[in-house]
């Protein structure tokens, strides 16, 4: 004769079913739309209608000749990628200045920087744009990437400090007793542990500037950001050129994530 499954198994089974249910649902309800994306971008219909008639190449070869379009895409590496740096250079550095020095006002300090976070993207870039316009400066590509490296400011130092905050102190202080300068502490220890955090908050960095729209609008010239050819490109709907732009821009993601994954792998075998 059969036994029976205790209540608590069949309880747990239920709870289990329905969390493994949950989470699929929801990663379909997240991941679906980008593969769709993906497909459309492989149609040989410009309409967007299902089923796909046909597949084709021709719209990234329409992508790869619209000058427009590459100029935009250019546009945006060259701001994210100077955005990135910029806040890196700054908030490691304030990361560092909060983490090894008491001076009056330091959890002041620490709540302004971490200020742009909280602050709606319009607001920033409506200050900004007031900044610049009484200080004289013309709008441009460079107006854009001191804008996003204010906003991105609070993001590099929430992360390196954070990880400043579990690195024990004892390993400095080892340094110091064999005789290492400070400079030689900050190269030999203190950087190569902050090494993943560094390169954590760069690519988020990259990636919330890379798609930043409302600052972009107030600060750029007559030069346009990927984004914002997207936006004015949307107003006549959406084009299988903007799906195969996407389609690219998730591949471009991925390689970022393989690239982080190998750095903090090397980091841990190290």
């Amino acid at each position: 004769m059969q036994q029976s499954k205790p209540p608590g198994v069949i309880s747990r089974y239920a709870a289990d079913t329905a969390f493994a249910t949950y989470v699929g649902l929801l990663m379909a309800f997240l991941y679906v739309p980008i593969w769709v994306l993906i497909a459309f971008s492989f149609s040989s219909s410009r309409s967007l209608t299902w089923p796909i008639p046909g597949l084709t190449l021709d719209w990234y070869r329409k992508l790869f000749a619209n000058e427009d379009l590459l100029t935009a895409v250019a546009n945006s590496f060259y701001v994210a990628i100077f955005a990135s740096l910029l806040a890196l250079a700054v908030g490691v550095t304030a990361a560092l200045a909060l983490h090894q020095f008491y001076f009056p006002g330091k959890t002041l300090f620490r709540r302004l920087i971490l200020l742009p976070i909280t602050l709606p993207g319009i607001v920033t870039g409506i200050s900004m744009l007031n900044m610049f316009s009484l200080m004289g400066f013309p709008l441009s590509l460079e107006t854009v990437i001191f804008g996003h490296a204010t906003a991105l400011l609070g993001v590099v130092v929430t992360q390196v400090y954070a990880r400043l905050q579990r690195l024990p102190r004892s390993l400095a202080e080892a340094s110091g007793d064999l005789g290492a300068t400070p400079w030689r502490t900050f190269l030999y220890v203190t950087l190569p542990n902050l090494r993943s955090a560094i390169i954590g908050a760069g690519l988020l960095s990259f990636v919330l500037s890379f798609d930043e729209i409302p600052v972009t609008f107030f600060l750029t010239g007559r030069d346009n950001t990927l984004p914002m050819y997207i936006y004015s490109t949307m107003r006549r709907g959406v084009t299988p050129e903007i799906n195969a732009v996407g389609t690219l821009i998730v591949l471009a993601s991925l390689i970022l994530i393989v690239i982080s994954v190998l750095a903090t792998r090397e980091k841990k075998q190290g």
